[in-house]
């Protein structure tokens, strides 16, 4: 972000394009998996030079939908005083109005690991 040492990362997820997330059901429901949270949550790390993922937790699953996609945020705070980052990981449905809400599915905290 321009006026803080803080990231957005952004990316979109859909059946069509990452297949193998329709292997990954509840209730016959496409949901994204808990490592996949983990691999967004290391990728933003490796960017800000955070490589551990001291904490995450999952708030709520992250459905697919049948057809389209969805739109992705990986929020990524400003460093505290230990270095530690705050990060969050948000979507909404790709078809949804600009002014609908991010519902954030995962929170956790990045560390240097130093």
């Amino acid at each position: 972000l321009p006026d803080a040492d803080a990231y957005v990362f952004s990316g979109r997820l859909s059946l069509a394009s990452h297949t193998w997330l329709a292997d990954h059901t509840v209730a016959d429901t496409a949901v994204l998996p808990g490592a996949a949270f983990v691999e967004l949550a290391v990728g933003a790390g490796d960017h800000v030079g955070c490589g551990l993922l001291e904490e995450l937790t999952l708030d709520e699953p992250l459905i697919l939908p049948e057809r389209g996609g969805v739109r992705l945020r990986v929020s990524v705070g400003e460093p505290d005083a230990d270095g530690r980052r705050p990060l969050g990981v948000y979507a909404r449905d790709e078809r949804a109005e600009a002014d609908r809400p991010w519902t954030r599915h995962a929170a956790g905290v990045l560390a240097s690991g130093e």
